[in-house]
Order: structure tokens, then sequence, then C-alpha cells
């Protein structure tokens, strides 16, 4: 008995020694890595240091290499990017998405470089959505302004359609279309104990105003799970199913889709529940417009147009063409976004 409690004794140290090291090990990567000139500490130019700060210029970046910024910094979801070009060179960090993408830490891909153009990042601060198929839909879960900061989860009891479109607008997403418990995997992690009640109208869910009770349990099953619809639309055709692709990150911008197919347009078809796609065109255009470069294989690859989105190296592209969509309607409901 007694060699059964040392040897529970010694796996409880060896355990908690681990989770330390690996808490610290996070503690001193996010050290390295910041945003700074934003309303908040989640927002704004990304910087690292090695050595010395330096801000970090990704012309090929999408919100899907940003999600891991924010994740450093205990933030929460990614919710746009935009690159800031100044009128001389600077030294800056060049990390590329290839790099990233291969699981390497910001520190391990930088590469001194020069450039005019830097990046800059906002994530949300207090809310998230993880385990989704991209960056809005998942499991939802907030963290206090208080003094514990830490991400809890949502009882489904506890939110509601309004609570949901508040969410979805502070992600930068679209109209709430799933709010369903455990759709996105059950969790242990700590539940919020009030309940929100938002109009619905707030630009945060932390805007909210909350019960004054508080819930000390929630049923397995019970964790609030959303799915918000991708911000995308066609404007200027004979149709709400037809005209120039726009998605919106920040602000709605028409998509350059890179050797798009008629395969691709299928997936804006669907989100914007319409019929079939019909064709794909891309139309002259002689102005200087900013623009989302969305590349095939990202769109197939099964992400959101939303999460494939990249401007580019510069802020201002001449766009020789944009993406014109004509599609088949089946007369579905479509979400309006703001």
């Amino acid at each position: 008995m007694m060699l059964d409690m040392d040897h529970m004794l010694m796996v409880l140290l060896v355990l908690l020694w681990s989770s330390g090291f690996r808490a610290e090990e996070v503690h001193d990567h996010a050290e390295d890595v910041r945003l700074v000139g934003g309303h908040s500490r989640c927002a704004g130019t990304l910087e690292v240091k090695l050595k010395e700060w330096r801000p970090v210029s990704s012309y090929d970046w999408t919100l899907k290499e940003a999600a891991s910024v924010c994740r450093d910094l205990d933030c929460g979801s990614a919710v746009s990017i935009q690159w800031t070009v100044e009128p001389i060179d600077r030294s800056v960090w060049r990390i590329k998405s290839s790099c990233l993408q291969s699981g390497s830490t910001l520190k391990d891909c930088v590469e001194p470089w020069v450039s005019t153009s830097t990046f800059n990042l906002t994530c949300s601060d207090s809310v998230r959505l993880l385990n989704g198929t991209s960056l809005c839909s998942g499991r939802l879960e907030v963290k206090s302004d208080q003094s514990d900061q830490r991400w809890s989860s949502v009882c489904e009891a506890d939110f509601d359609q309004q609570d949901a479109q508040v969410v979805c607008r502070e992600l930068g997403c679209g109209a709430p279309s799933v709010l369903q418990g455990a759709l996105y995997g059950e969790v242990e992690a700590p539940m919020w104990t009030k309940e929100f009640q938002c109009g619905g109208h707030e630009s945060a869910l932390l805007d909210c105003g909350s019960s004054g009770s508080t819930r000390n349990s929630c049923s397995p099953g019970k964790a609030v799970g959303l799915t918000c619809s991708e911000p995308v639309r066609l404007v200027a055709g004979h149709s709400r199913c037809a005209g120039t692709l726009e998605v919106k990150q920040g602000g709605w911008r028409p998509v350059d889709g890179f050797r798009w197919t008629l395969k691709d347009a299928a997936g804006v078809c669907r989100d914007l529940d319409c019929g079939s796609a019909v064709s794909a065109e891309r139309a002259k255009e002689s102005s200087i417009r900013h623009m989302w470069r969305i590349k095939s294989d990202c769109v197939q690859s099964g992400s959101a147009l939303k999460d494939c989105a990249n401007r580019g190296q510069t802020s201002q592209i001449q766009m020789d063409t944009e993406l014109w969509l004509s599609l088949v309607s089946t007369g579905g409901r479509l979400n309006q976004m703001e």
C-alpha cells in the first residue's frame, strides 16, 4: 500500500512539473510576440522579438495563420488582417505562411528583411469559437474581464439568438445560422455562471447585461455550439444570386478568384443558399481598388472564403480582374448581413 501511495505521489509530481513547464513555455513564447498600437493588447501591428523587436511583414498570410498569433497571446478568434504601407523601407521580420503551416513557431520562421509593408491583426478580446469548421463556427468560450482571466464555456440555457447575433458580429461573421448545445464537442472547462441578456445591437458580448443569479452547474451536452453564416455576398447582378463576389473582413471588398473553377464557385452558391453555379467569369476593372485574393487550392481544401482571403503585398493593387459569378437561384433564404 505504501509503495502504491509513493508511486501515485511520484506520478502526481511529474504531472504537475510537466504542466508547469508547458505553461512556462507558452508564457515565454508569448513574451516574444505582441500587437502594438491597437485599441487593446489583442489588436495592432504584429511584432516579434529576436534580440530586438521588429514588425512583421507577411504578404501571403490569411486568417488561418493569424489565428495562431491570437492563440499565443491568449486572445480570442482572429477577426481581421490588413497591411500598412510606410513611405520608406524599414527593417522587419519576414514570415512566410508556408513555414507556419509546417508547424513551426513564429520565431522559428523569421528572417531579416526590408520592406515598406507591415502586418496588422485584430483578434477578439473576450470571445472565441473552438473546434469548428471555420473561424465562424465552433464551441463558444468567453473570457472574463475580471482578475481570474480564464476562458469558460457557456451553458445553452444562458444564451439565446440575440446573444448569438452579438457574438457573430464581434467575430466579423454573418448572422447566426445554427445555435445548438454540444454541436462542436463537450468540454470539462469552467462554465460561465450568469445568463447573458443582450439586446442584439451590442458590439461585444461583455457589453451585454447579465442576470443577477449565478449558475453552479450545466447539464452534459449543453455547452453552446454556434455557427455564424459566412460574410459573403454578390452585388450589382440581376438578382442576389449573381454579381461581383465580395467578402467581408474588416470591410467589404471584391474578390480576385485566382484560377477559380465552377467547382470553387459552387461553395459560394451553398453559402448564399442559391442553386448551381452557372459561370465564373473575370471582368475587367481599370481602377485601383482594395481587394481580396483567394486561391482555388485554399477553397478546395474546405476552408471558408473569409479564412482564405489575402490582400497581397501592398495595401492598394491594380486590379485587372475581379471575380464575377452568375448563379442559378433555388429561391432559398439569404441571411441578411450587416
